[in-house]
């Protein structure tokens, strides 16, 4: 065999085992992709029921239900499907909302498109854009229900609210009432502006 013979049959070999390599990566890629699609089915089919502090009952798929750490540990892993988990200081408005942040929350974690994270902030920014008593429910519902992302939204929402604010115009923004003697509050006042000593 000459020395170009030997050449082509190693590169004719090299090429072969490349190809056989690239087709077992599809292969498994393609396997992944099935699993991955045939466990989410599965776990769309699983439901748990939430009910509301006014009796209404929402269906809610598993994967979305279990973004609320109360509702996780109220679910037994085995006694999931079918159950119903009672939120008493939640109102079927609320939840509704609350629901909707957690399916929002996790369609997005299931995709793969690097835009997404831009657009679920922006999504984010528009959700918590509500009325005064509508974000103080959400804040609410989402410390009891333990939904980690949405109250640090719906509290960050307030820091931008109070942002820049006089101590008397956060008072009027959210309706509290201003209980300090004219003295407590001149002490108040004094001690908050004496300047502070370096160690």
């Amino acid at each position: 065999m000459s020395m170009a013979e030997e050449t082509v049959e190693k590169t004719m070999t090299e090429e072969t085992v490349e190809k056989e390599t690239t087709e077992e990566t599809v292969e498994k890629e393609a396997g992944r992709k099935y699993r991955k699609a045939t466990q989410e089915t599965v776990e769309k089919k699983r439901t748990v029921t939430l009910k509301s502090s006014d009796n209404v009952l929402f269906e809610v798929e598993v994967a979305v239900a279990l973004q609320s750490e109360t509702v996780k540990h109220s679910l037994d892993e085995d006694e999931d499907a079918g159950k119903v988990v009672p939120l008493p200081i939640v109102t079927s408005s609320i939840l509704a909302k609350v629901i909707e942040y957690c399916k929002k929350h996790v369609e997005s974690s299931k995709s793969d498109d690097g835009g997404t994270k831009d657009a679920l902030k922006e999504w984010d920014k528009d959700f918590v854009n509500v009325d005064l008593d509508t974000l103080y429910h959400l804040i609410m519902a989402a410390n009891f229900m333990n939904v980690k992302g949405l109250l640090g939204l719906t509290c960050q929402r307030v820091a931008v609210i109070i942002h820049g604010k006089t101590p008397e115009e956060i008072r009027q923004t959210f309706g509290i009432k201003n209980d300090f003697t004219p003295e407590e509050e001149e002490q108040l006042h004094a001690r908050h502006q004496e300047p502070v000593g370096i160690l």
